[in-house]
């Protein structure tokens, strides 16, 4: 049971000063060992994934000048490099499977899909919480995605206001459907609206 619990616990929690006791097997033990070593590497991995690509002085500035966009939230560096790496393509990501070249984000871009996603009445409180859950959205197009996807929830299915905030917080991921397979499979199921 503590070993459900322990894959259940949320990255962040880090386990290396939990003492066991007596009462707990080896296994449990080594269990907590192996996930804080393994969170370890992803992190390393994936600075080194977006190190591969941002090595120019201007790239640099971009990513900076990216990082600060992201700084009305409360997100450590890591977790900015983490949101501008997956919506990127710098950091794997299943949403975008192979599809999703690497590229090193435009402050522009990132600004203008923060500065529509308040317009939608998302508090940066909200936003925080969708950038955690669906970091990706900063990768998808402004206009041929979010945009037209607001536009598809607001006329198709009369979502808005603070109905489609409720949404967004629990599913942000609608913002990023650009496939209807109409339930003939296109192998794209992480931006399908049939998911929706």
């Amino acid at each position: 049971m503590l070993r459900a619990d322990l894959a259940a616990a949320p990255p962040g929690i880090i386990l290396s000063n939990v003492s066991f006791s007596n009462r707990l097997s080896p296994s449990v033990a080594k269990a907590a060992r192996t996930l804080n070593v393994s969170m370890k590497k992803w992190i390393i991995h994936s600075t080194a994934q977006i190190d591969d690509v941002i090595t120019s002085s201007e790239d640099q500035s971009m990513w900076e000048a990216c990082r600060q966009a992201l700084s009305a939230f409360d997100f450590s560096i890591e977790e900015k490099d983490k949101i501008l790496g997956k919506a990127f393509g710098l950091i794997n990501s299943p949403y975008w499977g192979e599809e999703r070249k690497k590229e090193v984000p435009k402050f522009e871009t990132v600004n203008g899909i923060l500065e529509y996603l308040r317009s939608l009445s998302l508090s940066d409180d909200d936003l925080s919480k969708l950038l955690k859950k669906f970091p990706e959205v900063l990768g998808c197009s402004l206009d041929d995605e979010l945009k037209t996807n607001v536009q598809v929830l607001e006329k198709e299915w009369g979502i808005k206001g603070k109905s489609l905030r409720n949404l967004l917080l629990r599913n942000p991921k609608v913002l990023g459907y650009n496939v209807d397979c109409k339930g003939d499979c296109m192998a794209q199921c992480t931006r399908c609206w049939v998911r929706f």
